[in-house]
């Protein structure tokens, strides 16, 4: 009846958001990218680490500025934290403009989130001269099978 729409009302308004969710991943993504703490990205951006916590699990929604201050301390376009949105919560078959950009083929979701992909990206980018890391780059491009 009413009390009962009432309260289902309510328990939506408490759950968090997809979007937010999916954001607040992305940013938790970027951050293990850079192999950067929480603790770290909070004094970045004058948070508390349980403040970051609450972003990267989308409890709390991160307004604009916010969203601006963590593309400029992560180094990503705040489009970033939007990519692979799933279509049902508007990603790229919802996209009524896509302006200049190029469509992007990327990784599968699962692919960036895994370990030895975290693991493997932070020591290519510990690798600080860029002769050697090119180097690496066109040897790992060399062995992987060509389409």
């Amino acid at each position: 009846m009413a009390s009962d729409d009432v309260v289902e009302r309510a328990e939506r308004e408490h759950r968090p958001s997809p979007i937010d969710v999916h954001v607040g991943s992305r940013v938790r993504l970027r951050r293990t990218l850079l192999g950067m703490s929480q603790e770290k990205l909070g004094e970045a951006l004058g948070l508390t680490f349980q403040q970051v916590q609450k972003y990267e699990r989308g409890v709390n929604r991160i307004g604009a500025s916010r969203l601006f201050d963590l593309s400029r301390v992560l180094d990503v376009p705040i489009g970033f934290f939007f990519d692979d949105m799933p279509p049902e919560m508007g990603g790229e078959k919802h996209r009524r403009f896509s302006g200049f950009q190029e469509s992007q083929d990327g990784f599968e979701d699962d692919t960036l989130h895994r370990r030895e992909t975290l693991e493997l990206v932070r020591a290519y980018y510990r690798i600080t001269d860029p002769s050697v890391r090119k180097r690496v780059f066109d040897l790992i491009k060399s062995l992987a099978p060509t389409d």
